[in-house]
């Protein structure tokens, strides 16, 4: 293994590869930026945007981080599509330089660092997180950053580095529950291999503790609320596993997670982490893949679930790599070179062709990347189901309007109606779905419901008097869950049971 020094050297002349990688980031963040315009805000992220009004512990959905950062975009950008993107596409930047640096510290040189960045950011999935903002975006940067804690931890063998990976476990556990997986891999890791040695270190249990510390406030209000989050991912699992999305689970790796260009490099930083004598140092981050990898099989996980363990596995891959060139001759090691980079190009451009949102609407190419990539259609009509919702409300006897109540069947809608709807002055949506249904139905009973999200059978079971009032539409004909599965609208009043009564049995999770 090189010296620190002569690791962070390149061979030869040109920036360095601090320089590249920086310059890659800034290139990736620029295209996100560039192209995240289109369409609209996800059902996901209107979601987001709503709960980011009412800052907390805790939500039903997910831990608070992630409406956290969103505060923070309405507040410098307002409701910008750019401007919310644009930290989930900063942390995909950032991973980028992370994923490189981990190649640096294992032994890799110049070009091995940029190769590891390219590799892991031109995944399917890691190409889509920079294209909404979701929690899964923001998860993805804190296994990269506690991958690369843990390597230099194992390289430089000072216990210190436990404190950072102890922050960054905290904060991904503030992100998104899965990073317990991550967790598990890592305890297996530190059991499993010499690193067993930190479980006499102070610095190991400071950052243990340090972690608690942060999940604590969390903690405290999943215990208020009678750990709603679990009976959330319960039913949501259940729900995946009925309707087929975590069938495929193994071919999902290696089309999603990685995708089928850059299979090698993967599967020799497996070899690295696992196997390799160069790799002994290192193996806790073998473990640190594989033990989340069969719990999420065993699970019945969905596959981008790992899609954050691979950084690692390309960063040590594109190491074994290098030292498999140095050992051809001149003519193969360049013959190897021009396929790799023809293999990157490749996947880079079949990645951003179904996953950047780059085709015009009901383009031919939109039609073929939308039935691959099914979030482009949830993003279209949100402005325009507001407008004739506004339209509903304004019909109604000016005696019902304050009295009335807008009653949304998911969070989506609730979202899109009370961002779009405050220019028609719309009074704020109730749901019972999710972090909503905590919120109440207000301080006064509504005697007339604009019931968006339902069918006219549960309209019915609702309401005694039911008006169909309108269709849910958008101007460039998309068909998508709104206009396929619950199109109608109705006005509904005379309800058959007393709102404290119905709210009780209304909580809904998806």
């Amino acid at each position: 293994m090189e010296t620190a020094t002569a690791i962070a050297s390149p061979r030869g002349r040109g920036p360095s590869a601090l320089a590249i990688l920086l310059a890659l980031a800034v290139a990736r963040l620029a295209l996100h930026c560039a192209t995240n315009w289109q369409y609209g805000f996800h059902r996901d992220e209107l979601g987001v945007l709503d709960d980011a009004r009412y800052l907390d512990w805790g939500y039903v959905s997910y831990p608070p981080f992630t409406p956290f950062v969103a505060r923070i975009a309405l507040t410098l950008f307002g409701p910008s599509l750019v401007g919310l993107r644009f930290f989930a596409a900063l942390a995909q930047s950032i991973a980028m330089v992370l994923i490189g640096l981990m190649a640096r510290e294992l032994g890799g040189r110049r070009r091995a660092q940029v190769i590891a960045a390219l590799a892991a950011a031109t995944s399917p999935v890691a190409i889509s997180m920079g294209t909404l903002f979701q929690y899964v975006s923001l998860d993805f940067l804190w296994w990269v950053t506690a991958a690369y804690f843990l390597i230099r931890l194992l390289r430089e063998d000072n216990p210190r580095w436990w404190l950072a990976i102890g922050a960054v476990l905290g904060l991904g556990m503030m992100t998104k529950y899965t990073m317990i997986f991550f967790i598990a891999g890592l305890g297996a890791g530190v059991v499993l291999t010499p690193a067993r040695r930190y479980l006499k270190s102070p610095w190991l249990w400071a950052g243990a503790a340090l972690s608690v510390v942060i999940v604590l406030p969390n903690l405290i209000w999943q215990t208020q609320h009678h750990f709603i989050s679990l009976t959330f991912l319960n039913h949501i699992h259940a729900r995946d596993v009925r309707i087929g999305r975590t069938d495929g689970f193994l071919a999902g790796q290696l089309t999603d997670c990685a995708n089928l260009f850059t299979l090698p490099l993967w599967v020799a930083g497996l070899y690295f982490y696992l196997i390799s004598p160069a790799g002994r140092r290192y193996r806790a981050l073998g473990w640190m893949f594989v033990v989340p990898l069969v719990l999420f099989l065993l699970a019945r996980g969905r596959s981008y679930y790992l899609a954050a363990a691979y950084p690692m596995l390309f960063a040590a891959g594109t190491v074994v790599w290098e030292d498999w060139l140095a050992a051809r001759s001149a003519t193969a090691a360049r013959v190897s070179r021009a396929w790799t980079w023809a293999a990157l190009g490749a996947g880079a451009i079949l990645g951003a062709i179904f996953t950047l949102p780059l085709a015009p609407i009901n383009s031919p190419l939109w039609r073929l990347t939308s039935k691959v990539q099914d979030d482009f259609t949830e993003q279209i009509g949100w402005p325009e189901l507001a407008q004739t919702i506004a339209g509903i409300y304004a019909a109604l006897p000016e005696g019902e309007k304050l009295q009335a109540a807008i009653l949304a069947g998911n969070s989506g809608e609730a979202g899109a109606i009370n961002l779009y709807g405050r220019a028609y002055r719309l009074p704020e949506v109730i749901c019972g779905t999710n972090t909503y249904w905590w919120r109440g139905y207000g301080a006064q009973p509504p005697e007339v419901v604009i019931l968006v999200g339902f069918s006219r059978e549960s309209a019915e079971r609702f309401a005694n008097r039911v008006e169909l009032a309108g269709h849910v539409t958008n101007r460039f004909g998309v068909l998508n869950e709104e206009t396929k599965d619950h199109p109608d609208i109705f006005v509904c009043r005379d309800f058959k049971k007393s709102w404290p009564e119905f709210w009780k049995g209304f909580q809904r999770f998806g």
